[in-house]
């Protein structure tokens, strides 16, 4: 609403006073205007100051119940070493992450064993990403690091480890071989290593903050994703509609035949037909064999009328033959 009578305000403040006065338009307020702004200002670095003590209550919180955590998330990554492909598969599950994910990064990840969020003591200053491997054909690392941190200006930055590739084997250069022959949803353009390695803008990196705000957190619930949905929407359902469908199938033929055997049919009433015909189309066949019947009746007494016909043509010939 402020936005909407905004301009007209300004015209009749610069409109008034241009033949009153050339002074600065901050002259332009009365006297009783004037106060109550400068009593707002006075409000506002009143609460200004309160929201800044509540930040620092807030990360005095934060930082209590991080020590808290620590040791749960410990323990849990622990737990998660003793099951297979855990992290990969939770990472193909996340649509945000699995959209940057290159086929043979996929394999590579296979031999992560372990992901952990590190926040810094007065958590303002930043985090860090920690990914752990087993010993593999793409790297020589044992682990990798991405930190996010204020530079000495003030502005977000961060650094990364440097992947020590083994010869010929590193997937960004691959990747990029590749571009122009894949097709990446989302439209992402990256790969997963290559997120890794950019430390272009700290600040717009949206993987590092699903990794950090929604994949540590809790990355149970991206590993069993699929199972989830499987168990929803699985194969057994469909089988059983497909039986469902064998069933109803089966059902018709069997109306079909008999109404192909019983002659009680012929005496369905018209408007049962009407109704036939717009559902099911039975009585379309319904119509047929009574006009087979019909024909079958016709074809009957035109075929003894022949006969007298015939033998009535016969009688005289014969007669005429003998009278020869």
């Amino acid at each position: 609403m402020s936005t909407d009578t905004g301009p007209p305000a300004k015209m009749q403040k610069v409109d008034e006073p241009i033949e009153v006065s050339e002074g600065d338009q901050g002259q332009d307020f009365d006297a009783d205007t004037q106060k109550a702004l400068e009593d707002i200002d006075a409000c506002q670095n009143d609460i200004d100051v309160l929201n800044e003590k509540a930040s620092e209550e807030i990360l005095k919180v934060e930082q209590k119940y991080n020590k808290l955590r620590k040791p749960h998330f410990d323990q849990r990554n622990e737990l998660i070493k003793k099951i297979p492909n855990f992290w990969v598969t939770a990472f193909v599950n996340h649509p945000q992450i699995s959209a940057i994910l290159d086929e043979e990064e996929e394999e590579c990840l296979h031999y992560l064993n372990m992901v952990e969020v590190e926040e810094f003591e007065d958590i303002k200053s930043g985090y860090r990403i920690n990914f752990s491997f087993s010993s593999n054909p793409y790297f020589n690392n044992s682990s990798l690091s991405k930190e996010f941190h204020l530079a000495t200006t003030g502005d977000p930055a961060s650094k990364s480890t440097k992947v020590e590739w083994k010869d010929n084997m590193d997937l960004t250069k691959r990747a990029q071989a590749q571009v122009a022959n894949r097709k990446r949803r989302h439209g992402y353009s990256r790969t997963f290593f290559h997120w890794f390695q950019d430390n272009t803008d700290p600040s717009a990196d949206d993987i590092a903050e699903v990794i950090k705000d929604d994949m540590w957190p809790n990355p149970l619930q991206y590993y069993l994703a699929p199972d989830i949905e499987v168990g929803e929407n699985g194969v057994g359902d469909h089988d059983d509609e497909n039986e469902d469908s064998v069933v109803v199938l089966g059902d018709d033929d069997d109306e079909d035949d008999e109404l192909d055997d019983d002659e009680e049919v012929y005496q369905i009433d018209d408007d049962d037909d009407d109704e036939l015909d717009e559902t099911n189309g039975l009585g379309e066949t319904i119509d047929s064999v009574e006009d087979e019947e019909d024909d079958d009746d016709d074809v009957e007494v035109l075929g003894e009328d022949d006969d007298d016909d015939d033998v009535e043509a016969l009688e005289p010939d014969e007669g005429e033959t003998k009278g020869e």
